[in-house]
């Protein structure tokens, strides 16, 4: 089947940032596409994520993911309906891919999955039901293994993961969960509608004196999105043998340097586990994950919130704001 689709928009990398990115660093224009090849579908994306560590993938460093290059269109996870096929995937068809930050993509067959929009709304395969939701499942399932009875803490918990990592702790059976956020409404939304046990607000001052006074017993598990003083203050209020999946250390994302740096002569006497994570490197326990998150969205375990912006032209927006922590729960675009 042939479109008559020949343009698409697209977000390009227009230069590198100096510090904390701006609305400079990127460019909306409007490109031909490629003639489809054996094997490949052209994608209509509806829906697409923007996330913590792309700022990472802005400079030119090397790291577990290759950085955006400069004048080349953005990538990331996407969800979007198949227009045009060469492929065994017919037109028609709801699909994940990662190439986002473009209103259309022509994406290799092999590297995109077919989704249930039955199961669950299209955009929660970019969230709760995508890699959002397994790395904070697979943190609290296998890096830093919640227990029962475990008094769990949360940072960055009223964002994407964070939201999704405290409820599955207390499905998981924590005793006591504990969420990190910015401010009373975000603070307040953790125990209104996320069910945390206690929730710190880290701009109300000293951190680790709300930490005790919501933990006096001390943390077992931490999941760590932040560093810095968060992961400082854990350290110092965990207990013995206490777990740590460091997932992100967003707070030197721009290249800070850290305000506070965690003891980790502490750590050791402690005997502290710190492990850190890819979510990559847990692709294959994704059918065991959706099987127990779709049971827990459906039975009202697990509740989730979006942030959305509207229009291809509004994610280099939702991404600076996802950076500068404007969002609760899963920042997203819609794009038609």
């Amino acid at each position: 089947m042939t479109t008559q689709i020949r343009t698409g928009k697209e977000i390009l990398l227009a230069a590198r940032p100096d510090g904390a990115p701006t609305a400079a660093n990127f460019e909306l224009v409007e490109r031909p596409l490629p003639e489809l090849a054996e094997g490949q579908i052209l994608v209509r994306n509806t829906w697409m994520s923007v996330d913590p560590y792309m700022r990472g993938r802005m400079d030119d460093k090397e790291s577990y993911i290759p950085p955006f290059q400069l004048g080349a269109p953005l990538d990331g996870s996407a969800v979007g309906e198949v227009v045009e096929s060469r492929s065994d995937i017919p037109v028609g068809a709801t699909v994940t891919h990662f190439a986002g930050w473009r209103e259309f993509a022509v994406v290799d067959a092999a590297t995109a999955t077919v989704i249930d929009t039955e199961l669950a709304s299209p955009q929660h395969y970019l969230g709760v039901l995508g890699t959002t939701g397994l790395t904070a499942y697979a943190a609290l399932t296998e890096v830093a293994r919640v227990k029962p009875g475990d008094t769990v803490f949360i940072s960055a918990a009223a964002g994407a993961v964070g939201s999704v990592a405290g409820q599955i702790a207390e499905a998981l059976g924590a005793k006591r969960v504990i969420g990190s956020a910015g401010g009373a409404a975000k603070t307040a939304l953790l125990l209104e509608e996320f069910g945390f046990d206690a929730a710190v607000d880290y701009r109300a001052g000293n951190l680790k004196e709300q930490l005790e006074a919501a933990a006096p017993e001390g943390i077992d598990v931490y999941l760590d999105s932040v560093g810095g003083d968060h992961l400082k203050a854990a350290i110092e209020v965990m207990r013995q043998a206490g777990r740590i999946a460091l997932v992100g250390a967003i707070s030197g994302y721009n290249g800070a340097a850290a305000e506070q740096t965690p003891d980790l002569y502490l750590a050791a006497t402690k005997e502290i586990t710190l492990r850190g994570m890819l979510v990559t490197s847990f692709f294959d326990r994704f059918p065991e994950y959706i099987g127990r998150a779709a049971g827990w969205l459906a039975d009202g375990t697990l509740r989730t919130r979006e942030t959305v912006y509207e229009g291809l032209e509004q994610a280099p927006a939702a991404f600076l704001g996802v950076l500068s922590g404007l969002n609760t729960g899963k920042m997203l675009v819609r794009l038609g």
